[in-house]
């Protein structure tokens, strides 16, 4: 397949030698300095409406500019992982954002100390509008932070302590190995090797994995804890109830909306385990374990060459909205896609903004198969979602992970609903079966995750836990969600694996995606009432940034504290798992 693209950065920089990425780096560095300044000599009286608004003007400027430098340095390390220069360039990015923090900490206390009602600010300058929700949260935020010296310090030793145990996560997850045949597989590859068609080998893949996990579980243990265990202090002296409270406000949902989608994954359960129990059968076996969730249930033979995805995907997206469609030519055409494998790329995809070029860029291990076909329409879709919103404020693209994954997942459920209605029999069977894979871990499993972690934080508030203690409470929290699997064949040490437990900034990281795959496919329930949802779901996603999950909801004529809408996203699983199950019991 010789035809698969690299991306083209001529439009963005040359290189990190580049003038202009220079002059960003320096902009960047002004920009945070002339924030300060204005910040320190703030007026009293008269001008401080003024000010805000050269305040919010700056911001906006800055992070755009952050934004821009970290995606291209980002991009250049991710397709050669061993670019030294790419790693210190994402250095010192990363120290060219420290005084931009301090400014949003100083900014913070400022503006909740003014007394200026939101409203009187932009009766004065409506051009404000835009910022509304983001003044409304920063005094929010203000009333749970220390003072901008404590909050400095914080930061500095978030990153030689929090930040620390995560990378000691990331770096051992990575590179430890097991022996395998003649040579050796990485945890990484052990997993992957869960979706191999031999059960013997998914076993022995597992076992394997699980002894990896286990000969280190100590230093994971370490590294938990010293990342809950800085959240818990932190949020103690700002003044959270807890890391929920803090996880709603980031992710702009209100905390009965998030009930709600808690309480309907929960009722929801019945529907998986029907289709899990399908899939022992198809396999044969009396339960599922834990090693059997990604086995391969018939067969797509399909190879896509790369005019062929495009094609398809064009196609596709038409029957939905000629515009996606226009945009996804540019991107294959326009060199805005990353898709060729090659040693040294980071595994998966992604997609990422450069705000001053207006332009997105995808990156993806294209091999031909429908699930690359599938994952280039997700990114494709957060593409898209950048591209609606190119011509905008930064603040329009602050938008949280609740909100990011909708255009994402909705693009992905366009392109697996029209391959399903154009393939052969076991084609579809599989097709139909790996998204059926998909959504049990976005709800499944993301509950689990969600009641490990929540039981994580109870215990961290008084003590530290040990890797035993770690790996029971997983244990039981997969037992309470999947219900059907084999409770000798769990994955204990699944705490270990995963990545997200470990950031300290964003607890709760998981259930984002719950949201994001439920709120995307009912709203894709919806599209089917016709053409005119084509504008209300565009004006939805233009919004992102300045509204919350719940505004955004009521602007599209649903709610999200009624557990109705939520049901509307599982009816569209339950459908797929009701035509998994005829066609199961029809082989």
């Amino acid at each position: 397949m010789s035809d698969i693209p690299v991306w083209d950065t001529a439009s963005i920089y040359a290189g990190f030698s580049d003038p202009q990425y220079q002059a960003d780096q320096s902009a960047l560095k002004k920009a945070s300095a002339r924030l300060l300044k204005l910040l320190k000599v703030f007026p009293q009286g008269k001008g401080r409406q003024q000010a805000i608004a050269r305040l919010l003007e700056l911001f906006d400027k800055a992070d755009a500019l952050a934004e821009q430098l970290n995606s291209f340095a980002y991009m250049v390390y991710s397709t050669n992982t061993r670019n030294e220069e790419a790693v210190s360039q994402m250095n010192l990015n990363e120290e060219l954002l420290l005084p931009l923090r301090d400014a949003e900490v100083r900014f913070r206390a400022l503006w909740a100390k003014t007394g200026i009602a939101p409203s009187d600010l932009l009766k004065d300058f409506p051009e404000l509008k835009p910022y509304k929700l983001a003044l409304a949260e920063a005094k929010t935020l203000a009333a749970h932070q220390l003072s901008p010296q404590e909050e400095a310090l914080a930061a500095d030793l978030e990153r030689a302590g929090a930040d620390a145990w995560s990378r000691l996560q990331s770096s051992l997850s990575s590179t430890l190995t097991a022996p395998w045949d003649r040579g050796t597989k990485t945890v990484t590859e052990l997993r992957q090797l869960a979706a191999h068609a031999d059960r013997k080998v998914r076993a022995q893949a597992f076992e394997l994995e699980l002894g990896v996990w286990k000969a280190n579980e100590t230093a994971f243990a370490a590294s938990l804890n010293g990342v809950k265990g800085h959240s818990v202090i932190m949020n103690r002296r700002r003044g959270w109830k807890g890391p929920l409270e803090l996880s709603a406000l980031q992710s702009r949902l209100s905390p009965r909306a998030l009930e709600t989608l808690l309480s309907v994954m929960e009722e929801s359960l019945p529907v998986f385990r029907r289709y899990l129990q399908a899939k022992a059968k198809v396999l044969k076996v009396p339960a599922l374990a834990f090693y059997d969730l990604f086995a391969p249930v018939g067969k797509d033979t399909r190879k896509y060459s790369w005019a062929e995805a495009k094609e398809f995907l064009m196609r596709c997206f038409s029957a939905f909205s000629p515009e996606l469609a226009e945009f996804t030519a540019m991107a294959f055409d326009k060199g805005w896609i990353h898709a060729k494998p090659m040693e040294g790329k980071v595994g998966g995809a992604y997609c990422t903004s450069l705000p001053l070029s207006r332009e997105p860029r995808v990156l993806s291990n294209f091999d031909g198969t429908f699930g690359e076909v599938k994952t280039l329409a997700h990114e494709l879709g957060h593409a898209w979602h950048f591209w609606l919103l190119r011509k905008k404020p930064h603040v329009f693209h602050s938008y949280p992970m609740t909100l990011a994954e909708t255009a994402s997942t909705f693009a992905e459920t366009l392109v697996t609903e029209a391959a399903l209605a154009e393939s052969s029999p076991e084609a579809a069977l599989f097709i139909l079966e790996q998204s059926l894979q998909d959504c049990t871990q976005v709800v499944v499993d993301i509950l689990s995750r969600f009641r490990f972690e929540k039981a994580v934080f109870e215990r961290r508030e008084t003590s530290e836990l040990s890797a035993r203690e770690f790996s029971d409470l997983m244990a039981q929290a997969q037992k309470s969600t999947y219900g059907v699997l084999d409770d000798s064949k769990l994955h204990p040490w699944m705490w270990a694996v995963k990545g997200h437990y470990y950031s300290a900034g964003l607890a709760f990281y998981n259930y984002p995606y719950a949201f994001g795959q439920l709120f995307a496919l009912a709203l894709y329930g919806l599209s089917r009432q016709g053409p005119s949802f084509v504008g209300v779901y565009q004006d939805l996603l233009k919004a992102t940034g300045v509204r919350t999950a719940n505004q955004l909801a009521r602007q599209a004529g649903f709610d999200l504290e009624d557990a109705a809408f939520w049901r509307q996203g599982i009816a569209v699983i339950e459908k797929q798992v009701s035509e998994f199950e005829r066609r199961v019991h029809g082989r």
